[in-house]
């Protein structure tokens, strides 16, 4: 049963009718993930018809998020309008989660209702609609908080998402803390969007971006890790999930030994968060970065937490409204964290769609959620197997689910290309992530990245495009 949300129509997730899942395969075993029933997944039921969305939005911030006591991925499948379309004459199978997921029904309705019968400006309105929008816009950043295990809303600055969060790190705290002779440890896995922001700070500051290697199974060499750690680090920079292997690295312990030489620690969580639960308490992060894009959420959307000691040192990066307490040509001062660090009008409709998507996700059981990600994860891996030529790039034993691979004989864009005529959606080039590539000889690769609403049939689809693609030659 679902639970209204403050938008007046349910957000939390899949209503108690779905088809329920028992006990969970093995870990590691490569037989298709079941439901309950024992039935390997197979055709998405309908998407149910859209709830009417009314405004205003006037739930609690400290709402607690109702649990849904079981998980299949029909469940995820129903909710999700797009996945239910054709492609060039077939039912879409959409392999390209890690670039962007798709949006629940409850997102695209909490977005238009927000347009439709709630849209205002936030914080200095006195009016009705003013103080409905601010109410909606603070519950996000509070449920963000609850989201990633923050201690207080107030810990929590939004942003168009992970680039621009980091670029803000970099930017208002990297500015202020790094000199010349500093170093920046960054592992050659990450994202561009991890390497290139400290390497513009560390141009304009004299600092040293210093990179840190791989192993050949595409985990973090973490003895060069230690040996490049000194009293000279200042800041460490790693991804929780990489975007092109699915290496999960030990982020935590890293974490430990980097604030052993007082260095502070930056998380790229953009490939986790939809994957499996995030405690920025327990990880002991100093900042962690998100997109909504990737959580289900819309584009232009996402999230910065850091230590409140730290947000407090914070100078601000833009200047203009909301930022601010009073203005004037001979004195301005600013308004406290969060929002110092918020200049202008914010993506409210995007912070809406962002509370919604917290929403969906956490109504799942998310550790069946994770769990049947890795046996998905593991029957993939064993199928692609059978694909004559094909060569799966990354072997860490802790990933999520993606598989990013070549095969003998064809260009990447033709491979993407092919399995687009099957309606099979990947992705290829260099996933901006060129250092993790080059790591294995490679200029670029396809890549199937999943996600809970992904299912074996899907797996099985996209092989026998494969195999179809290698016996056309």
């Amino acid at each position: 049963m679902t639970t209204p949300d403050l938008l007046g129509f349910p957000l939390t997730g899949p209503d108690a009718t779905g088809v329920p899942t028992g006990a969970a395969p093995a870990a590691g075993t490569t037989a298709p993930p079941t439901t309950a029933a024992g039935a390997t997944t197979g055709a998405p039921a309908p998407a149910p018809e859209s709830a009417g969305a009314t405004w205003p939005g006037t739930a609690p911030t400290d709402r607690q998020f109702s649990q849904q006591p079981s998980f299949t991925p029909e469940l995820a499948r129903r909710d999700v309008p797009i996945l239910h379309r054709t492609v060039n004459g077939k039912p879409l199978v959409w392999l390209d989660n890690g670039a962007t997921t798709h949006k629940p029904r409850q997102v695209i309705e909490a977005v238009s209702g927000f347009y439709g019968a709630g849209n205002s400006n936030i914080h200095r309105g006195a009016h009705t609609m003013a103080r409905e929008a601010t109410e909606a816009y603070e519950a996000g950043r509070a449920a963000v908080a609850r989201f990633l295990g923050a201690g207080s809303p107030d810990e929590i600055v939004f942003a168009r998402g992970t680039t621009e969060a980091i670029n803000l790190v970099a930017q208002s705290w990297g500015r202020a803390n790094l000199g010349p002779g500093d170093d920046i440890l960054v592992p050659v896995l990450e994202h561009h969007s991890n390497i290139v922001p400290w390497q513009l700070v560390a141009k304009e500051t004299r600092a040293r971006v210093v990179p840190v290697p791989l192993r050949p199974d595409g985990q973090i060499d973490l003895d060069a890790y230690a040996d490049r750690l000194s009293m000279r680090t200042r800041l460490v920079a790693l991804s929780q999930a990489s975007n092109v292997l699915g290496t999960v690295p030990p982020v935590k312990e890293m974490t430990a030994l980097a604030h052993r030489y007082r260095a502070k620690v930056l998380v790229d969580g953009a490939q986790a968060v939809a994957h499996f639960p995030v405690d920025v308490a327990d990880l002991d992060a100093d900042f962690y970065v998100f997109s909504g894009h990737k959580l289900f959420a819309p584009t232009g959307i996402g999230a910065l937490y850091a230590k409140p000691e730290i947000l407090q040192t914070m100078a601000p990066w833009q200047g203009g409204g909301n930022m601010i307490e009073s203005v004037s040509f001979d004195r301005t001062s600013y308004a406290p964290v969060p929002h110092l660090l918020e200049a202008g009008t914010g993506h409210i409709a995007g912070v809406v769609g962002l509370l919604a998507a917290i929403n969906w996700l956490t109504g799942f059981d998310r550790p069946a959620v994770a769990a049947y990600e890795t046996e998905l994860l593991a029957y993939a891996q064993q199928a692609l197997a059978a694909v004559p030529g094909l060569d799966l790039i990354g072997s860490a034993a802790d990933r999520i689910a993606v598989l990013t691979f070549t095969m003998a004989g064809h260009d990447p864009g033709r491979i993407a290309d092919w399995l687009d005529r099957d309606g099979i959606a990947v992705r290829a080039g260099h996933h901006c992530a060129q250092p993790a590539l080059a790591h294995y000889g490679l200029e670029s690769a396809a890549r199937a990245s999943l996600a809970l609403y992904n299912t074996p049939e899907e797996v099985d689809q996209l092989v026998a495009s494969l195999q179809r693609l290698q016996q056309s030659d």
